[in-house]
């Protein structure tokens, strides 16, 4: 009896996968850590691109012609493709660049929506987001913080993502025997790096991307171009590390561009894509042959993959070619002829019998997948455990930038520079007040510009990172927002108060403990408004470039209308210094520092006069109450909320 290509690799499966197909009713949580065999099928999948409804600014600047293309439909980037891949198998998917291969493999992984048309199925079931968390998904790039050590990147997902019966000791025990398996014992205590941070190699990065994914065991992993960038040695290692995941049970696809021959027979099945048509689906060691079958055959020895995109690209140099394609005078129409033909073939010889296997195999996982999927979805850990959890992976990442030494000698440089520029400061003349006056507003500026700038940046540097993470459910939208404002309140809140308590008696402020800290509170204040601006600004941009050019525009606006520069704004255009925090927080650092009943002036003619009398306090009730603190509180939690929901409407998935 003959039996099908299908059938043996199932057979080829380890033994403790293919005991669970004898038992539907198997108990998924308490057998977790095998992962449940997935069977891939997609059919007559095609994907268009809208381009002129996302992007209307290039589409009024295109022509006429490409306009009524794109009304038309739009570009079509696959036409039509068909396959299938199971456990225990690596399916490549190779093509020239542009040819749709990535497309496809995040329409498979689920992480591409828009037009989509055709079928797709997992163990007969469709698509839905309960099978993210059997779903590995490797991108390119290798998406890592810099600045966690491998040990560290990996402990910290497996405490994120494994699920909450297992203990601290399993996590961790889970995360070192991926560390074991993956060969990454060597540098579990280096540093990532990335492009200003030396750290790890490229092949061992992309092993800790892998090993990031695999955590969880997903019984589909996804990979794209996963040997971009390695040598030949460090490429055939990370395929012989995909190949012993596979050979465990998980069904395995990865995008590739032109392996060496040695990789090449390492899959068990190909497709090989061609201008977003398919033009060969099978096993990879049989793709030779069926080329030959049709014609084409190389007059040299040659590297199949490198054989292959040749043909998918219609460059037939040093390839011999069918009777009836020879003549041709004109190359890129012989080029033309040659994927035409190729792409035919495909739809009357492989199709057929691909779309005939579709639907006479049968799967014996169906009924347990279906259980799965109605198993109701809930986080692994609780908010309390996630925050606790992220919070010191926060601040271990960050933590090169919240104790950084130039910002500590730049708060130090800058209160001792001031200190001497303001050595003893009196206020007992007008000249002498309006000295210490421009001193509290320069203050502003400096902490308010460090603060904004600070923050602007952070959700645009770590959108990736977001991206990534909140696609796999690792953890709330609100619990990464509450840790990442909470530990950069940790450098807000130190440097301010190692400048303050320099300045403070350089400068010879009024010497009042009550004092000293009413105005350490006032610059706070104002520090974590600022933060919170610049989070807001980040969080509605997410771009570095624009962020900080949107932040150098609400800056200017806030430093005119604080009330230094001018204190009488006409009429017409008075309501922006009421949206200015550093309009209140200026108003509020000469009130704690200043009352209206000191005197000063008293060595003129005229006597003494009272501060409420001095022009710089033309605008400014210094006996009038700190109401400008509670203005500053609701600034700084209005910002914040708005971020949030920035962040939620740009990056989101789930409300909380």
């Amino acid at each position: 009896m003959e039996i099908s290509y299908e059938e043996e690799r199932v057979l080829s499966l380890p033994i403790t996968t293919l005991e669970n197909t004898n038992n539907i009713e198997i108990d998924i949580e308490k057998d977790r850590d095998i992962p449940l065999p997935i069977f891939l099928k997609f059919a007559d999948v095609e994907y268009r691109v809208h381009q002129g409804s996302r992007n209307p600014v290039k589409a009024v600047m295109s022509s006429v012609a490409s306009q009524l293309r794109m009304e038309r439909g739009g570009k079509q980037i696959l036409k039509g493709i068909t396959g299938s891949v199971g456990p225990g198998e690596i399916l490549a998917l190779m093509g020239p660049s542009g040819s749709g291969k990535t497309s496809l493999l995040k329409i498979l992984g689920g992480r591409l929506h828009g037009d989509i048309k055709g079928s797709i199925t997992y163990n007969d079931t469709p698509y839905c987001p309960r099978l993210k968390k059997r779903i590995g998904f490797v991108t390119q790039d290798d998406v890592l913080f810099p600045h966690l050590t491998v040990e560290e990147t990996l402990v910290f997902a497996a405490f994120l993502r494994l699920p909450r019966n297992m203990t601290r000791q399993q996590k961790y025990s889970r995360a070192d025997a991926i560390i074991k398996e993956l060969s990454l014992e060597r540098c579990r205590h280096s540093r990532i790096g990335g492009a200003l941070e030396k750290g790890i190699s490229g092949g061992e990065r992309k092993r800790t991307s892998i090993g990031y994914e695999i955590l969880v065991d997903p019984s589909l992993l996804f990979l794209d171009e996963p040997t971009s960038g390695l040598d030949s040695t460090s490429a055939s290692k990370l395929l012989h590390v995909l190949l012993s995941l596979a050979r465990a049970g998980r069904t395995v696809i990865t995008t590739i561009h032109q392996p060496s021959s040695r990789m090449f027979y390492m899959f068990d099945k190909l497709l090989l894509i061609s201008d977003g048509s398919p033009i060969y689906h099978g096993r990879a060691r049989d793709s030779m042959q069926y080329f030959s079958s049709l014609g084409f055959v190389p007059e040299l020895a040659m590297n199949p993959a490198e054989f292959l995109l040749d043909l998918a690209t219609g460059q037939v140099n040093g390839i011999s070619i069918p009777e009836a394609l020879r003549g041709s005078p004109d190359l890129q129409e012989l080029e033309g002829k040659v994927t035409k033909l190729l792409k035919s073939k495909y739809k009357t010889e492989i199709e057929p019998k691909e779309k005939q296997e579709h639907q006479g195999l049968v799967k014996p996982y169906s009924k347990q997948m279906q259980v799965e999927i109605q198993v109701k979805k809930d986080w692994t850990i609780s908010w309390q455990e996630q925050f606790l959890i992220l919070s010191k992976r926060t601040f271990r990442e960050r933590c090169s930038d919240y104790l950084d030494k130039l910002r500590l000698a730049q708060a130090i440089g800058v209160a001792t520079l001031l200190g001497l520029l303001w050595w003893k400061s009196k206020m007992d003349t007008e000249a002498q007040l309006r000295d210490q006056v421009g001193l509290m507003f320069y203050i502003c500026i400096f902490w308010t510009s460090s603060s904004l700038f600070g923050a602007v940046y952070v959700f645009p540097f770590e959108k990736v990172y977001l991206v990534k993470e909140r696609k796999a459910d690792m953890y709330r939208l609100s619990v990464y927002y509450a840790c990442s404002t909470l530990c950069d309140m940790i450098a807000h809140v130190t440097y301010p108060t190692i400048f303050m308590v320099i300045l403070y008696f350089m400068a010879d402020f009024r010497k009042s403990v009550a004092c000293f800290f009413l105005t350490l509170f006032a610059i706070l204040l104002i520090v974590l408004t600022s933060q919170g601006t610049g989070e807001l600004l980040g969080a509605a941009i997410l771009s570095v470039k624009r962020g900080g050019t949107m932040a150098s525009l609400v800056l200017m606006m806030f430093l005119l209308t604080g009330g230094y520069y001018v204190q009488h704004i006409p009429k017409f255009i008075r309501w922006m210094k009421y949206i200015s925090f550093m309009h209140y927080g200026f108003r509020l650092l000469l009130k704690v520092q200043y009352s209206g009943d000191l005197m000063y002036e008293c060595q003129s003619k005229g006597g003494c006069r009272s501060l409420q009398t001095s022009p710089s306090f033309d605008t400014i009730d210094l006996n009038g109450g700190l109401y400008e603190v509670w203005v500053l509180i609701a600034m700084a939690l209005t910002y914040r909320f708005l971020a949030y929901i920035c962040l939620r409407r740009r990056i989101g998935s789930h409300p909380f």
